[in-house]
């Protein structure tokens, strides 16, 4: 599971509880992939900012999550930031502030809470067999609909809707993009498309293609062992013939780019790939809506 991970992490030593402690949502950086690549990470400031942790309410629990969103602005757009296995550390809560930056509400929730702490793990086959396995795609959607509901209690336009992942999180705006009927658009960085299915995990992105409900942009790496163009080739002959909103999707595949190509705290970062992707990016959630 997740080989695309394993592919590109560089050598690790294994990290405690006691080793690394974060104090928030979106402070520090995910054991598993320490040390930090400092020279290529990108820091956003929280200028013009309401930006931090908050807590959402999911029935009786609450989950915390990373907000940021323009200051003394209503009815912004709404983006939701999946992250990576990693859970949501600095660089998912950067681009979280990247996208109110660009004058959207973005939250970015913390999807394996309740399985565990997934910056805690210093040892991914643990990570993943602990925590990544046993979070459940229901229990992920439930809890993307409770972030929804939750922004437009905020004063967002919940109804101008996009999301973004990368990694684990692409695979997961493939399902949302079948699951939420107030979708606008998505866009998925290097998620999976085809791979083993469980009870926790039952469809693959690519049995969902006669159900997308948004038009999805993928953007992918040429070079990702994890995520082989042939799977790519695969879903896009699928989406051509799926649901209206599938025949609106497509790819753009960066040639030289492997795994995480956007991760700029990792070696895996490609520059200049990684801002193209981004342009890409805020060009389809805009000509799909969601601005």
């Amino acid at each position: 599971m997740l080989q695309e991970e394993l592919d590109c992490l560089v050598p690790h030593r294994e990290f405690s509880r006691r080793d690394f402690m974060r104090t928030s949502v979106g402070s520090g950086f995910a054991a598993a992939v320490l040390p930090v690549v400092a020279q290529t990470t990108i820091k956003t400031d929280t200028t013009g900012l309401l930006a931090g942790e908050v807590s959402i309410p999911v029935g009786n629990f609450k989950m915390p999550a990373y907000r940021a969103a323009p200051l003394n602005k209503r009815n912004a757009p709404v983006v939701l930031v999946i992250s990576e296995i990693f859970g949501v550390h600095e660089h998912i809560a950067d681009v979280a502030r990247r996208f109110a930056k660009q004058g959207y509400f973005a939250v970015a929730p913390e999807l394996f809470v309740r399985q565990g702490d997934a910056q805690s793990y210093g040892e991914i086959s643990k990570l993943i067999a602990e925590v990544v396995s046993k979070t459940s795609d229901t229990q992920v959607i439930g809890d993307l609909d409770a972030t929804v509901a939750w922004a437009a209690q905020q004063g967002a336009a919940a109804q101008r809707l996009g999301i973004t992942g990368f990694c684990w999180g692409g695979r997961i705006v493939w399902l949302y993009a079948a699951h939420s009927p107030a979708l606008k658009a998505g866009v998925a960085w290097y998620g999976r498309l085809l791979g083993d299915i469980s009870p926790v995990n039952p469809k693959r992105a690519i049995d969902l293609v006669g159900s997308l409900k948004a038009p999805v942009l993928g953007l992918y790496g040429g070079q990702d062992p994890g995520i082989p163009l042939a799977s790519v080739a695969a879903m896009q002959e699928a989406l051509a013939t799926g649901s209206p909103a599938a025949r609106r999707s497509k790819f753009v595949v960066f040639p030289g780019a492997p795994h995480a190509f956007h991760a700029d705290y990792r070696p895996s970062y490609r520059k200049a790939d990684a801002e193209e992707g981004w342009t890409l990016a805020l060009d389809w959630f805009k000509s799909h809506g969601v601005a």
